[in-house]
């Protein structure tokens, strides 16, 4: 291995060998105490470590990375504390995430660190969103984000790397290829030469290096780092390396060939790191002797301060309140001067109020720019607000999602529009496991809106028409709107934006321009978890929302002889418990009428609530009336006998005579 020190100095050199022997002496602990039983599982990034460290200390140290779970270098790198990292490791409370992650599951801000999730490729699209802030808000950095090889297979890679070639963001894609993804080779996952060869195709700079010489990736990171604080641009950067361990230690490592072992273990980072620093003089024996006992002792006494620490003892209230980012909703009144809109008109003018109010909002989505999104929701949009703030996006839902988080992480906000909520399944993981636990896993909030246009009853079939908001229902971190008024449109969409959260905010197409009504001037909110009771009675409740609404009204009028309350929830997450357990104690009969399909609907969990907690107020069995248990068809009467509208009289009248 040969060593190119040119322009280094010794002191630099010194701090590499510390950071570089650090993480290693760490893991060799680990291993000690895995054998002992003192930890549960430990990933190693043995053999690999001058990737971490070496990238870690070219960048400043406000330039984020976003490693992986053999990028112990990072962390350390960035001078977390080792008691503190133990304590994460072992579960402790004075960890990063309060006992909830595990490893390297976990990000801190005070570090400029973002954690990965398991399923590996989703960071790459939040790096596009910390780049894409930086760029906007003109601040000269770089963004550095980890794959391994096997992790260049998945879609969330190729999605990443093509929005940061569009956008020219300053990213560097740094991918650990040890030849391995798990146990499977690199020749089956992918038949190019070199993972580098795949950056080519999307337009970007890509470059191979020994991923084992500490200084080539030092200088290599350093100066694409330098190149983009100048020009931003994405580069993807291919480190080859090989691990020494197995993907996680009870693995093994028996799928590996021993003449690899042998061949790897003469290029260790570390071992012809030192041996060039003791030739040339730039380290003594002693200098050595003396680094590993500063590192030694810091180790051990993590190690027993951790040993130390009290188990965590769970608090359920601790534990659901950690699951949203604190939140104040402040009242803002709406305007006294009222004006007829329908319903798209007034989410685009909720959404309007909100771009001008807030300087860092972003809407991001397919053709939302010089098109004006499909329904024209955001036409004129980009001559009011600019490209930087307007922006089309390629078909690439996962990483738009990402990128919105990673704006999040540096302070922005952002509305995502799904073309149509049915395209919300190609962005389904970084929702349900990236946003809507970042929160509970380490304190970071998800400031992003996720616009659903969504539903049937518009002839457009199978993949345009779903109502799916019960698949978010189900997953805690999520707040959940669907409004049924124009004037709850736009008061809702404006709180959805304000709420340092992630929401779900479902607009139903068929409503967009068929449903008018008067909307307040100017800025105003309604907050979220407050149901709207349109009409008081006292012989049954329904409990409806979006189309559903619209539906039992029109049941309703051609039917004044019953005198039921009528409840539009607004909002599904939260939900209004209290309206809806006040009605059905009032009442004594429920039924509950939504689009989705019946089987594992909305409805199902709110009968479960009202059974739990009304059971004696009940004069009869809660009736759901949902969609069939089928997709949505084409044809005009194949879509109506899918949809409950009909079949909801035929319900209410038989609950009314039970």
């Amino acid at each position: 291995m040969q060593f190119n020190r040119d322009g280094i100095s010794d002191e630099t050199l010194w701090n590499l060998y510390y950071h570089l022997l650090k993480p290693r002496m760490i893991e060799e602990k680990m291993l000690v105490l895995l054998r002992q039983g003192k930890i549960s599982k430990w990933f190693s990034g043995i053999g690999q470590e001058a990737i971490s460290v070496g990238a870690t200390l070219a960048l400043e140290p406000d330039e984020y990375l976003l490693p992986m779970h053999r990028n112990l270098g990072m962390f350390t790198g960035r001078n977390m504390p080792f008691d503190k990292l133990f304590s994460q490791w072992q579960g402790k409370m004075n960890g990063f995430s309060k006992g909830r992650e595990r490893s390297f599951h976990f990000g801190c801000n005070d570090y400029h660190i973002v954690g990965m999730i398991s399923h590996l490729g989703p960071q790459l699209g939040v790096a596009d969103g910390i780049a894409l802030a930086c760029k906007l808000k003109k601040e000269k950095k770089a963004t550095l984000v980890i794959s391994g090889d096997g992790g260049t297979s998945e879609g969330d890679f190729h999605e990443a790397l093509n929005t940061a070639a569009v956008w020219d963001l300053p990213v560097i894609f740094c991918i650990e290829s040890n030849g391995y993804g798990l146990s499977t080779p690199s020749n089956e996952q992918f038949r190019c030469k070199s993972i580098a060869d795949k950056g080519i195709g999307y337009g970007m700079k890509a470059i191979t290096i020994d991923g084992n010489n500490i200084l080539e990736v030092y200088k290599t990171v350093k100066k694409i780092a330098e190149d983009m604080r100048k020009k931003p641009h994405p580069v993807l950067l291919e480190c080859i390396t090989f691990r020494m361990r197995g993907h996680e230690e009870a693995s093994g490592t028996k799928y590996v060939p021993k003449e690899l072992f042998d061949e790897w273990g003469k290029k260790d980072p570390i071992v012809n790191f030192e041996n060039y620093l003791l030739e040339t003089g730039v380290l003594t024996k002693e200098m050595k002797d003396e680094i590993r006992k500063l590192i030694k002792k810091e180790i051990d006494d993590g190690v027993e301060t951790v040993f130390a620490e009290p188990e965590i003892t769970a608090e359920t209230e601790t534990e659901l309140a950690d699951v949203y980012a604190p939140y104040t909703f402040v009242k803002s009144e709406p305007g006294k001067k009222k004006n007829e809109m329908r319903l798209v008109d007034a989410v685009r003018d909720g959404l309007q109020q909100s771009m001008r109010k807030f300087d860092s909002l972003v809407i991001m989505g397919q053709d939302v720019a010089e098109y004006g999104g499909v329904f024209k929701v955001t036409e004129g949009f980009l001559e009011e607000f600019g490209p930087d703030r307007i922006r089309n996006t390629p078909l690439c839902e996962s990483a738009i999602i990402g990128t919105g988080l990673g704006m999040s992480i540096k302070k922005m906000k952002s509305v995502i529009e799904m073309q149509f909520a049915d395209f919300v399944t190609s962005g389904f993981n970084p929702i349900v496991n990236n946003l809507a636990k970042m929160h509970y896993r380490w304190g970071q909030n998800a400031d992003v809106v996720i616009r659903m246009p969504t539903g049937a009853g518009v002839g457009a079939g199978p993949f345009h028409s779903q109502s799916n908001e019960s698949w978010f229902l189900h997953t805690p971190g999520l707040k959940i709107a669907y409004p049924a008024f124009p004037q709850d449109a736009k008061g809702l969409l404006i709180s959805a934006i304000e709420d340092p959260n992630p929401v779900m905010y479902f607009e139903h197409k068929a409503l967009y321009r068929s449903i008018n009504g008067e909307v307040s001037d100017g800025y105003f909110n309604i907050p979220f978890g407050v149901a709207n009771t349109l009409q008081k009675g006292n012989d049954v409740v329904i409990i409806t929302y979006g189309f559903g609404v619209h539906w039992a009204l029109e049941y309703l009028k051609t039917h004044p002889e019953i005198s039921a309350e009528l409840i539009d929830l607004r909002t599904l997450a939260p939900l209004d418990t209290e309206t809806i357990f006040n009605a059905v104690k009032k009442t004594g009969k429920a039924i509950i009428l939504h689009e989705c399909t019946l089987t594992g609907g909305v409805g199902a969990e709110i009968a479960s609530l009202i059974h739990e907690h009304c059971f004696q107020d009940l004069d009869a069995p809660v009736v759901r009336c949902g969609s069939l248990d089928s997709p949505v068809p084409f044809a005009s009467d194949l879509e109506w006998n899918f949809l409950p509208r009909k079949r909801f009289g035929e319900k209410l009248q038989d609950l009314l005579n039970y």
